[in-house]
């Protein structure tokens, strides 16, 4: 059972937590990497972890009674996300992988419910956003942005076209 050695991982990431020359910045890194590869880049966990911040101003270090709790309290947090990662594993194993296949019938109705809402060049743009280096984040802005502009009822249009995609193919 492959679950066996993802959660034999995130023990051992446990158990830096305890290590003599622990870098908590070095350790969430090492986290979300194994995070992303077990269950995906947009897993809460991630966003989790990447929480966990060791508050160095002299206010939170007085609040609590000195870095030392401070640091136990960031790696407490960061212990339970992983043994909330362990626990999923052991009762529902690894999420499935979505295929490129899988996906084709929902990306081809995505595509057909852009192409029946928005004017050529406007669907010219949003490919070039999608298909764009910039981040995630970045992406994500500059199309709610772009989507925003083409009116405040195409969002949902755009999501009845989709939601109505195969009654739609009977009425053609």
């Amino acid at each position: 059972m492959t679950e066996r050695k993802e959660i034999q991982l995130l023990q051992k990431q446990i158990n830096k937590l305890d290590a003599e020359d622990f870098d908590l910045e070095a350790w969430k890194s090492g986290a979300i990497i194994i995070l992303e590869r077990l269950f995906g880049a947009d897993n809460q966990k991630i966003s989790q972890i990447g929480k966990i911040k060791y508050d160095q101003s002299s206010w939170a270090l007085r609040e609590a009674k000195g870095s030392k709790n401070m640091m136990e309290t960031c790696k407490r947090q960061g212990k339970e996300v992983l043994h909330i990662a362990i626990d999923e594993l052991e009762h529902f194993g690894l999420p499935d992988e979505v295929t490129e296949a899988q996906m084709a019938p929902f990306k081809a109705v995505i595509v057909q419910a852009l192409e029946n809402e928005l004017k050529i060049a406007e669907y010219r743009e949003v490919v070039r956003i999608i298909d764009s280096d910039k981040k995630l984040k970045e992406k994500q802005k500059e199309l709610i942005d772009t989507l925003n502009s083409y009116g405040h009822d195409f969002a949902q249009n755009i999501l009845s076209s989709i939601l109505l995609a195969d009654q739609t193919k009977q009425y053609l």
